[in-house]
């Protein structure tokens, strides 16, 4: 089974998905969770997304847990199917509770109350990417999957 999650295409084009998703998402979970980039840090978050948003605890808490970690992990490429598939759902909730109303383009000149779900297509695409394909190059499951076919030999 960890062989099936670690498992990889070792390419470039996966590679730079990857990072891409990492290093776009970074500074959404550092808002959340340390309140670098103006975001305002975890316990803000946290009331946030309980009381303004009306989220359920552990939903508001995997919110921010995936956006910061699953960030991080990718960047690195580890476990990269498997925080590839938190942030696909995380997104698909993200535009259902939050973005389908106000249709698909991103409020970029303040027209609308919302944001569209556009960033966030962009996201699940290439989160897909991410679950089909696993790290790509210079991954630590790529380093995870030399170290255990060592160990069999």
């Amino acid at each position: 089974m960890i062989r099936k999650i670690l498992k990889t295409n070792e390419n470039w084009g996966q590679l730079i998905a990857r990072l891409t998703l990492g290093l776009v998402l970074f500074p959404h979970g550092a808002q959340k969770m340390l309140g670098l980039f103006g975001g305002y840090g975890y316990t803000a978050t946290m009331d946030a997304l309980t009381n303004q948003m009306q989220l359920p605890s552990i939903i508001a808490f995997l919110v921010i847990i995936i956006e910061f970690f699953g960030a991080i992990f990718l960047i690195l490429g580890f476990a990269t199917r498997v925080w590839s598939l938190a942030i696909l759902f995380l997104f698909m909730g993200i535009i259902f509770t939050a973005q389908f109303e106000h249709g698909f383009f991103m409020n970029w000149f303040g027209a609308q109350k919302g944001e569209g779900y556009e960033y966030s297509l962009l996201i699940i695409g290439l989160a897909i990417t991410g679950v089909i394909n696993g790290a790509g190059k210079l991954s630590v499951d790529n380093q995870i999957l030399k170290i255990l076919k060592q160990q069999i030999r």
